[in-house]
This record gives structure tokens, sequence and C-alpha cells, in this order.
């Protein structure tokens, strides 16, 4: 399984995102969607134009914006 997290720094949702895949023993690969034009441009291509982070992309499916129940970020 190959888990993208685009982010932002400083973002809390994204560092419980972080703590939850460490904690599932999950690997993933993380994008900073605010300072990097290119990987936010791909962050938007997935979500539809949504900015909410932590946008997480699973095998190059996108799952979804933001972190808990309701998901905020």
């Amino acid at each position: 399984m190959g888990v993208v997290l685009y982010v932002k720094p400083g973002c809390p949702y994204c560092q419980q995102a972080r703590d939850y895949y460490n904690s599932q023993g999950v690997a993933f690969t993380e994008y900073d969607a605010q300072n990097d034009r290119a990987r936010r441009k791909e962050m938007f291509d997935y979500s539809g134009g949504d900015p909410t982070v932590p946008a997480v992309v699973v095998d190059g499916v996108y799952k979804g914006s933001g972190w808990g129940d309701p998901p905020r970020g």
C-alpha cells in the first residue's frame, strides 16, 4: 500500500495523520503542499481543488482531505 500525505507545516491535523500511520506501522510519503507549488497542484488534481490538508492518497486513489471525525484541516 502506497500512502501519500499532502501536508502543510505546523498543521495539527497533519500531525494526527502522521501519528496514526506511524502507530499502525504504515509507511507513507509526505509532501509539503504549502511551499512546493508542484505538489500543491498535484494535491489539487487529486482533490478536485480542495485545499484542505492533510490530503490522503492511497495507491494513487484520493481518499479524502482533513483528519478526524468529522474531518478537519
